[in-house]
């Protein structure tokens, strides 16, 4: 069932991306009197799911989610319709346009791509406004992976700023490490303020060890049982929602990263635990499975922290819309500076659609939906203007060359170029999704 509502999910939000995006191809061709063959939502290679005609185009549903299309005439595109090119050229056809309506034509698809997730981001704010857990209100300091470990964070450290600058959003720090460069983070240990210098090559082993860790750092939180398990070995010995756990044995342990780490040491052993029930302290005898985990879930983190929440009118959310959206574009250009980089080796990590149906959530939550739809229509939008023949920024060079050197490329290098794009996409396609299928058997 999990999987199923993901699938529809990804591709509910593919299928508002697609359509939106060639809207931005069908309106300005319909504007510029360019007549449009085929309208598609979806692929539809040998059938189509629906279809009907209306004046000269053809309009339908694919059954194959991996894009769609928008087949404008005369124009050397992934149909490769080689026949209409060599009829003699026609007013209604696009290569017979003016190139400055042309080239308006081809930015309309990532033109409406942003517009829409400037939209989704203003619709966002009004209705549910933005929450986060201030830096400042992370009381019981951090946890940390090896991976921070090896920077020099250590557990409890209080972060205070990067490059001595705030990230006012504890959630962010990671992302602002990997993305923006700093050199330098400013901590509170045991009470001092330090200054630590991050080393080279940290951001590569970031990326590298994210599969092996969930969190380069995290919230730090005292143990207060919240849930059990079924079979819980620590109800069944005696425990209790509301239990505080601060020690094993002997040795104390005042919050969760450090029950953790005490309990996998007494792996099929007898150990006494200790913890807070109201005003008492009470002692409970418990055999530690083999796997180190004794069943129980801590409470949600809300209970220890403060966050903060801004509210926006729709007035306020326009422009805070427009820079959050902004703020996704120079990101996700960021992360393909990464991707390219030879030092962290991003691309091994690349993902197809198993990867992108993944980051939505096995429950449909209209919150997390939309905020990830506005987020992949910055990608489905900076990816398309890349300039690779068959992508619509592939077009847009080939037309920039033109207003440049008032010279046209001839149909048959348009069609060569659109043979190489389509195998540069292609082998895109098949090493992200291979790497997908990779990732399921490791």
């Amino acid at each position: 069932m999990e999987i199923l509502i993901k699938a529809l999910q990804l591709i509910s939000s593919l299928a508002i991306l697609i359509l939106i995006h060639e809207l931005g191809h069908f309106i300005p061709s319909k504007l510029f009197k360019i007549r449009v063959d085929k309208f598609y939502l979806f692929f539809d290679p040998w059938f189509s799911l629906f279809k009907f005609k209306r004046k000269d185009t053809e309009y339908g549903i694919g059954w194959l989610p991996l894009g769609g299309y928008c087949k404008i005439s005369g124009m050397i595109d992934e149909s490769m319709d080689k026949e209409q090119m060599k009829q003699p050229p026609q007013p209604w056809e696009f290569r017979s346009k003016p190139t400055w309506q042309r080239l308006i034509v081809m930015l309309g698809g990532v033109t409406m791509n942003l517009v829409l997730a400037i939209l989704i981001y203003i619709v966002m704010l009004s209705v549910w406004g933005e929450e986060y857990l201030p830096t400042a209100n992370v009381k019981y300091g951090i946890t940390v992976d090896a991976t921070a470990e090896e920077m020099g964070l250590r557990n409890g450290d209080k972060i205070l700023s990067l490059d001595n600058k705030v990230v006012e959003d504890f959630y962010k720090i990671t992302a602002v490490i990997i993305l923006d460069n700093p050199k330098t983070i400013q901590v509170e240990r045991d009470g001092k303020k330090l200054d630590i210098t991050i080393p080279n090559g940290t951001i590569a082993k970031i990326i590298k060890n994210s599969k092996k860790s969930a969190d380069l750092i995290g919230v730090r939180i005292p143990f207060e049982v919240g849930s059990f398990t079924k079979d819980s070995p620590g109800k069944t010995a005696g425990l209790k929602e509301g239990d505080k756990l601060i020690g094993i044995n002997d040795v104390q342990t005042n919050y969760f990263d450090e029950f953790r780490k005490e309990i996998v040491k007494h792996k099929n052993q007898q150990v006494v635990i200790i913890a807070l029930r109201l005003k008492d302290t009470i002692k409970i005898n418990l055999k530690v499975p083999n796997d180190g985990l004794i069943g129980i879930g801590g409470k949600n983190i809300t209970n220890y922290f403060t966050f903060s929440k801004k509210e926006y009118s729709i007035f306020e959310a326009i422009p805070a819309g427009t820079v959050k959206a902004y703020n996704s574009i120079t990101n996700y250009i960021k992360q393909l500076r990464l991707i390219f980089s030879p030092e962290t080796k991003a691309y091994e990590s690349l993902g197809g659609f198993i990867a992108i149906g993944n980051i939505f959530p096995a429950e449909w939550h209209w919150q997390s939906f939309w905020g990830l739809t506005a987020f992949l229509s910055v990608i489905l939008a900076i990816m398309n203007v890349l300039p690779i023949p068959a992508l619509d920024g592939g077009h847009v060079l080939f037309l920039l060359y033109e207003i440049i050197t008032r010279r046209k490329p001839s149909d048959k290098f348009m069609e060569y170029a659109q043979i190489v794009g389509m195998v540069i996409l292609l082998g895109l396609l098949v090493y992200a999704n291979g790497n997908d299928i990779v990732k399921l058997f490791r």
